[in-house]
């Protein structure tokens, strides 16, 4: 792994991690993360395979990356204090966080540095996977799913909040 890879892998684990501790829930909350699977897409995802059973290879990997972040978003407790809405992530969503990257940086380890090149070569030629260009893309957009998915789903829990709260009543003398 690059050292840009490991910059960019720990930045994410530390988003929610820096949300372990309760904030609100501002524009810096969505962009922050955007920016960073921005920046991976546009560094890693250079096309999208689709020989083979490339697609499937995607879609299996990105339906994983829904999951994990919706529930992570589940997991995340949204509410409001005042005119402010507060975002915590729990611990169920801080494991399925670290769980998703880790399973990410694991498998680059893996095939790097731990001997498994080959056998996701076999893999792939058993599976009609066509190249490593299916991997990558694959997992840049199962991280690219987690975390649009969780924003999302926090976003959405967030409007359902706002819309819930009672107008405040104003007193008019006349």
């Amino acid at each position: 792994m690059t050292t840009t890879e490991w910059i960019t892998d720990i930045a994410l684990l530390l988003i929610v991690f820096r949300q372990l501790r309760e904030g609100r829930l501002d524009l810096r909350s969505f962009l922050i993360p955007l920016g960073i699977v921005a920046f991976v897409a546009y560094s890693y995802l250079d096309t999208i395979p689709t020989a083979g059973n490339d697609l499937v290879l995607i879609a299996v990997l990105v339906s994983v990356g829904a999951a994990l972040g919706i529930a992570g978003g589940v997991y995340t407790r949204v509410r409001t204090v005042g005119e402010h809405v507060l975002i915590k992530a729990g611990a169920v969503a801080a494991v399925l966080w670290v769980v998703g990257m880790g399973a990410r940086m694991g498998f680059q380890l893996w095939v790097e540095h731990g001997g498994g090149a080959a056998d996701v070569a076999r893999f792939s030629a058993a599976h009609q996977i066509t190249s490593d260009k299916a991997w990558v893309a694959a997992f840049v957009l199962m991280a690219l799913t987690e975390v649009v998915t969780r924003l999302a789903t926090i976003f959405i829990r967030s409007r359902s909040l706002a819309v819930a709260r009672p107008a405040p009543v104003l007193n008019r003398t006349v």
